[in-house]
């Protein structure tokens, strides 16, 4: 990867596209921005797959994330708290718990970060 200095960040190209990054939001994406984003939808994504190889029922997942930050050590990300929202007919909690278990294990995104950053995971049900 290759990122370019522009007027108020950087830039880089991506087979989908181009991003745009800096610290100010009026020039492109913050950092702690695209950080926070990968972890939730790394998380998202591979809770998509294991809900489907398990052929548990469900129609969409939502997921939202809650950060804390450390002003005090350069606004340092602390905590990523994420909500699983999934719209289902049917909860089963021991196979939605055991889904999550297999979630964190294989998103990279989570494991990337598990030492530095806290991240905690829960799944409420969205009745369909």
């Amino acid at each position: 990867m290759e990122f370019k200095m522009t007027e108020g960040g950087f830039t880089t190209e991506f087979e989908y596209g181009k991003l745009d990054i800096s610290g100010n939001e009026e020039y492109g994406f913050r950092p702690y921005q695209l950080l926070v984003s990968s972890v939730a939808v790394c998380s998202g994504g591979v809770l998509r797959k294991v809900l489907e190889k398990m052929r548990y029922p469900f129609e969409d997942i939502t997921v939202n994330a809650e950060v804390e930050r450390n002003e005090a050590e350069a606004n340092r990300v602390e905590k990523i708290a994420l909500t699983f929202h999934i719209k289902t007919a049917e909860w089963n909690e021991q196979k939605i718990e055991k889904a999550m278990h297999l979630t964190r294990k294989n998103c990279s995104m989570v494991q990337s970060v598990q030492e530095s950053i806290e991240v905690v995971e829960r799944a409420k049900w969205v009745q369909q």
